[in-house]
């Protein structure tokens, strides 16, 4: 029995394809291979979330449990803590780290060619390439009660030393802000191409019109680079659940464990510190889940309210 004339015509397409493009697919294969090999051939051991993981026997052959980790862990009192920590943590870093980018990448857009211009966008851009040790470092150095500079100076005034990194109430703010002195320049670059393609026939016809500066950023920059802060927006929320470890982790110590104890760092905790590598796969695939309904989420309010969204 022959295949219908539908499927044939896919097939002699997808030939002709093949032989015109074939070294466009070729260059494909080593990405598609890094990412079955190392993406989607290990999500099939988060099984061992649903078991109770024996090394020797491996994730296959543990017993199965059902959903008794994902229970221990909801029913555990941390809970609470570690979802509010995430989640407030993480929003407030997509609150203060989206629209500085965009208001530096107008501000150099706005600026003449120059030594200014181009000081700014190194000095900006060149903390990114700094390792979050290092930057960590840096910051516990900069914060030290003893010798840090910003103790110094609050002792000009009469102010006695604050421990910073002693005190829960500055946890957010200190990995929140350095986050961001690390990576705005580097944000601002993704703004700054998107401001490059706009056509400059309007920005002509806006000074025709007789807008102001201000004007031509409000009617003319922030529509054009719209799609590219919507893209940003929705990947930046989608990322929510998923901050750095590394950071959380470097810059917590038992003093501020109440605010800097998130899910990662509980994974971590429970799955390497403890051995418990069922319940850490467990907690790791529930902040997966909520990653992904984040995602969907803003994503379908992003494309009802400006039009698009991460898939157009």
């Amino acid at each position: 029995m022959s295949s219908p004339p539908r499927r044939r015509s896919r097939w002699a397409e997808a030939q002709r394809s093949w032989r015109r493009h074939w070294q466009l697919y070729l260059l494909l294969t080593v990405p598609l291979a890094y990412f079955i090999i190392f993406k989607y051939i290990p999500i099939s051991n988060a099984v061992i979330a649903f078991k109770d993981y024996n090394v020797i026997q491996g994730p296959w052959g543990s017993d199965w449990v059902g959903f008794k980790n994902f229970e221990l862990f909801f029913s555990n009192p941390v809970f609470g803590t570690l979802l509010k920590n995430t989640f407030v943590l993480a929003f407030y870093l997509v609150l203060a780290s989206f629209p500085i980018p965009i208001l530096l990448a107008i501000g150099l857009n706005e600026v003449g060619d120059g030594w200014f211009k181009r000081t700014v966008q190194m000095a900006t851009y060149a903390p990114y390439f700094i390792s979050t040790v290092v930057v960590v470092s840096m910051t516990i150095l900069v914060l030290s009660p003893r010798i840090g500079v910003v103790n110094d100076g609050l002792g000009l005034f009469g102010i006695a030393p604050i421990d910073f990194l002693g005190d829960p109430t500055y946890f957010r703010h200190i990995y929140v802000w350095s986050d961001v002195w690390q990576t705005a320049g580097y944000s601002a670059v993704i703004y700054m191409a998107a401001l490059a393609g706009i056509d400059p026939a309007l920005h002509e016809a806006a000074k025709i019109d007789g807008a102001g500066r201000l004007q031509r950023i409000w009617n003319v920059d922030l529509p054009g680079i719209m799609p590219t802060a919507v893209v940003v927006l929705v990947l930046g929320v989608g990322n929510t659940m998923a901050i750095g470890f590394e950071k959380a982790y470097l810059l917590q110590n038992s003093l501020n464990l109440e605010q800097s104890e998130i899910i990662p760092t509980y994974v971590y905790k429970t799955g390497l510190l403890n051995a418990d590598f069922s319940m850490a796969t467990a907690v790791g695939l529930f902040n997966s889940m909520v990653n992904l309904c984040l995602l969907l989420f803003v994503n379908v309010a992003a494309k009802r309210i400006t039009g698009k969204g991460l898939w157009g």
